[in-house]
């Protein structure tokens, strides 16, 4: 239940995903392709010191309930001050995307412990898996309320205001929702007990393997701790062409070629997204029986190949429309199965008290192409722009299976 807060919180955002970019580019506000990428480039590495703070102090204080509801608390009063007059001007209204960001992500890491700290080890993806596909089917019905409201072919700045008010109330519900059903852990133990086991495991490995040369006798697999470091650059690197693919992207559909008007827009992500609530269903019900590391590799590799292929789907397909509706369910889906294997395995490499560190590395990769993925594409094009965001994916591929 106390998910419940974040159900609706990821409505309001999951509106805001396609009709900010939008509303920056089409309003009187006369924002161009390179401001949205100013704006999101800016709002995440400006979350970058925020989300290794928020980690930092909740593990600290060792109260998490506190940040999460100020993250939903200050996206209801920052969504709210957009529709003010003031706001209308394009460089204020980045700067309060900016403070809205870094206050948003206070939530991140709290949420990720508390998930850590009330289950086992052997629930953890599964556990991950229900509440990313809740919050998933929230960013769901977000798009479906914005299919919804442009279906009449409405102007996105005609109904701008509505839909700011809409999603500070949907924020206002999680905070209130959030007071009521989040308590903090009693007891703060099951990540320090996952890395014990790991150190006694290595070390037993260890044993073994120096028992068996010792003994003349062959050794069977492989020896080796865990990199860090490799984990580190891949999941920055995955965030990097994440982020070129997608933040340019409903940009992308909205001129020619494609030139979709803005409820099909939103359906286009829609179908992305009911990829990833089918992606969270099969990885919570099969994650105990699948190999998290070689899974992981495969599923960077599809997304790889998938993003290339809508290169081709853009300039060969007759009907590209509904190809390009089909490789975003298909990118949906193995995003996440990607997450949730990754955010597991955070948890048992990131120590207590450097929790955001995760987000901290997402952050520095999805900054970096939040900026180049608009930049590439207006100074070299949407379509070489996808594929160099397929090749970094690739890259990614590359560096996990060296940590793996």
């Amino acid at each position: 239940m106390w998910r419940l807060g974040f159900f609706f919180h990821e409505i309001a955002f999951g509106l805001l995903s396609v009709f900010i970019p939008l509303y920056l580019v089409t309003s009187a506000m006369g924002g161009s392709l390179v401001d949205v990428g100013i704006m999101a480039s800016l709002a995440l590495f400006c979350s970058i010191p925020a989300s290794f703070f928020w980690g930092y102090i909740c593990d600290k204080t060792r109260r998490y309930k506190r940040y999460i509801l100020l993250s939903f608390f200050s996206s209801m009063i920052v969504i709210f001050v957009f529709t003010l007059p003031f706001a209308q001007n394009r460089i204020v209204f980045i700067i309060l995307y900016v403070i809205m960001s870094v206050l948003h992500v206070a939530h991140e890491a709290p949420k990720n412990v508390l998930i850590a700290e009330h289950y086992s080890r052997e629930d953890w993806e599964r556990s991950y898996a229900f509440y990313e596909g809740l919050t998933e089917v929230g960013w769901f019905f977000g798009l479906v309320l914005g299919l919804f409201m442009f279906a009449p072919a409405l102007s996105v700045s005609s109904i701008a205001n509505n839909v700011l008010y809409l999603c500070s109330g949907l924020s206002f519900v999680a905070f209130l929702l959030s007071v009521f059903l989040i308590a903090d852990p009693l007891m703060i133990f099951e990540r320090r007990l996952v890395s014990i086991e790991r150190n006694i495991d290595f070390t037993f490995r260890g044993v073994e393997t120096a028992s068996r040369l010792l003994d003349g006798l062959p050794v069977e697999g492989r020896f080796r701790k865990d990199s860090f470091f490799s984990f580190g650059v891949g999941l920055v690197l995955f965030s990097l062409a994440s982020s070129l693919f997608f933040t340019p992207l409903p940009i992308f559909f909205s001129i020619p070629p494609l030139s979709f008007p803005t409820s099909v827009i939103f359906l286009v992500y829609m179908l992305n997204s009911g990829g990833a609530v089918f992606g969270y269903f099969i990885i919570g019900r099969r994650a105990g029986s699948m190999d998290a590391k070689k899974q992981m590799q495969r599923i960077v590799l599809l997304r790889s190949i998938l993003v290339i292929l809508l290169v081709c789907v853009v300039h060969f397909v007759f009907y590209p429309a509904a190809s390009a509706g089909l490789v975003l369910v298909l990118l949906g889906f193995a995003y996440a199965v990607y997450y949730i294997l990754m955010i597991s395995l955070s948890m048992e490499l990131i120590p207590a008290g450097k929790t955001g560190l995760f987000d901290v590395l997402v952050g520095i990769g999805g900054a970096t192409g939040s900026f180049l993925g608009p930049y590439l594409a207006q100074v070299l094009g949407y379509l070489p722009q996808f594929l160099i965001a397929g090749f970094v994916f690739l890259i990614a591929f590359f560096v996990l299976r060296i940590f793996s």
